[in-house]
């Protein structure tokens, strides 16, 4: 049996030539922070999470510090709770990498995002969008989910794949006291 396309894709990224993802990355940094990009660069991984070489799907690259996230240091009053500087905050990177690209591109809706690299600095993610008010989106059976009401904003509700891993969401189990939400759960006193 042969493998296909998509299989020698995905073996070739979990070994990457590291001279020319690193000669990519000096680009994307001289480059600006969220940048539209004519094709996916992994298209194994885009195809998987529902992209379509079509009119109404963009794909955008986006770059995100690295590091731990930091709090500002008062100046004044008790500094009891306030004098430790590292900030746990519950939401992936991937999560606000798709959030930022969806505030610059507002008519779009974002459907998933994969990374692409990092460095010392900066993760790298490419994002993937829809155009919900094209026709071919529309009109097709399997897109015309996301021009529905209900799926605007998506990315800010955390109904993404990143935004519903950050939230908890990936196991189904009866045990797992994040569903249906966690304000929902100490409603319920659990």
């Amino acid at each position: 049996m042969t493998k296909g396309l998509h299989y020698h894709l995905r073996q070739a990224w979990k070994k990457p030539d590291k001279k020319l993802l690193r000669e990519r990355m000096v680009e994307w940094r001289k480059s600006k922070t969220i940048e539209k990009v004519d094709k996916p660069l992994r298209l194994d991984r885009a195809h998987s999470l529902g992209y379509k070489a079509k009119k109404g799907f963009v794909i955008v690259r986006i770059r995100i510090s690295r590091g731990g996230r930091k709090r500002k240091k008062p100046n004044k009053g008790r500094k009891l709770k306030r004098q430790t500087n590292k900030k746990v905050v519950k939401m992936s990177y991937k999560w606000i990498a798709e959030q930022r690209v969806q505030r610059k591109y507002k008519n779009l809706e974002v459907l998933n995002s994969y990374n692409i690299g990092k460095d010392g600095i900066y993760y790298f993610y490419e994002v993937i969008l829809i155009d919900p008010n094209r026709p071919e989106i529309k009109n097709n059976k399997k897109t015309k989910w996301i021009t529905k009401k209900k799926n605007k904003n998506r990315v800010f509700r955390g109904l993404t794949s990143a935004g519903k891993k950050s939230r908890g969401l990936r196991s189904k189990s009866p045990m797992n006291k994040n569903r249906p939400s966690v304000k929902a759960g100490k409603r319920r006193g659990k």
